[in-house]
């Protein structure tokens, strides 16, 4: 497994991040922590998660991911695990806080102590907005909508809080998530004005059937210092090839849960990911060796979080992301993109 600093922080991370909103609802503790365990014999020292966690989203089952990474940690040890989790953004659900949240200030120091109590350790290295405060398209939706803008904290707001764990010890770095590029540049701009650190990541969607990043991020996270970290990089599990030929696997994600990941399911996505999976057969490699090799070859990404509802499937998973490459697979990757520019974005 290689590993690199992030840049911007001290962090040493794996280039895959072991992704968890499955447990509490595909999986038990009892599997969670073998996934762990596992991951950590494969090198990976990175863990995402996030207080709304397990996915999707249940008032019964909201906190169970961090708790259950919390009870690993516990008995366990920290053992140089970098852990990464987000504050959810405003409505949606309801259930969080009783409603309240809303990013103020006191809203985001609240989520990181309870964030904090729940994975039972006294800092977080990332500590990450789960999505914007604002009016913005995300999590499938394409078009912005004015009608849709309503009151709210600010930016300076939101990088104040952040500013105030900071100092306080509560987290050592602070990222984004489902943002866009002009939100990434305010974000860093105020930071820059108020003085205090800005964000280091953010956490967006990025797989071979939704490129968005790559066309309307990309420049900005140069500028802005900041690193992407791809989540869905194999698109909900569509670009592992088993749901190929309309196969719904039972037990699987897709099968289980398809509203959930509809927009990787649609006619022209599905389309998109059988001509992937055709090019992967010419070049001899699987379709997720594909879809990571893909994603790990962006200079952009720090790394890729690859979530997995068994230890089998996340060793597959940590091979495939190991693939590299060449350029004829490449310019291949191109030429459909050429027919399929993000159908799933």
């Amino acid at each position: 497994m290689k590993t690199r600093i992030l840049p911007g922080t001290d962090l040493r991370i794996s280039e895959v991040c072991l992704g968890t909103m499955t447990w509490g609802e595909q999986n038990s503790e009892r599997e969670a922590h073998a996934q762990v365990d596992r991951a950590v014999d494969l090198g990976i020292n990175f863990i995402d998660t996030a207080e709304m966690y397990p996915a999707p989203p249940r008032a019964q089952t909201q906190g169970r991911t961090e708790t259950f990474l919390g009870n690993w940690l516990a008995t366990r040890g920290r053992q140089g695990l970098v852990v990464a989790t987000k504050v959810a953004g405003p409505g949606r659900r309801e259930w969080i806080r009783g409603g309240r949240t809303d990013l103020t200030r006191d809203v985001i120091a609240e989520a990181c102590e309870t964030s904090l109590g729940r994975l039972r350790i006294d800092c977080i290295d990332l500590f990450q907005i789960h999505w914007p405060q604002r009016n913005v398209p995300m999590f499938g939706a394409r078009f912005f909508d004015p009608a849709q803008e309503r009151e709210g904290p600010g930016i300076a707001e939101q990088v104040e809080a952040m500013g105030s764990l900071l100092r306080a010890g509560k987290i050592r770095h602070w990222g984004l998530s489902n943002e866009t590029a002009w939100g990434i540049g305010a974000f860093s701009r105020t930071a820059r004005e108020l003085g205090l650190p800005g964000p280091v990541t953010v956490q967006n969607g990025f797989n071979l059937v939704s490129r968005a990043a790559e066309y309307q991020l990309a420049e900005t996270l140069y500028r802005e210092h900041v690193s992407l970290l791809a989540y869905s990089p194999l698109g909900g599990g569509l670009l592992t090839g088993k749901y190929l030929g309309g196969a719904r696997p039972a037990g699987a994600r897709f099968t289980e849960y398809s509203n959930f990941t509809a927009r990787f399911g649609t006619p022209l996505a599905r389309e998109a990911i059988e001509a992937h999976a055709e090019l992967a057969r010419q070049r001899g490699i699987s379709l997720a060796a594909l879809a990571l090799g893909y994603v790990r070859s962006r200079w952009f990404v720090a790394a890729m979080i690859v979530g997995a509802t068994s230890v089998d499937q996340l060793e597959a998973n940590v091979a495939a992301a190991r693939c590299e490459l060449d350029a004829e697979t490449l310019s291949g990757l191109e030429a459909i993109f050429e027919r399929y520019p993000s159908p799933a974005a």
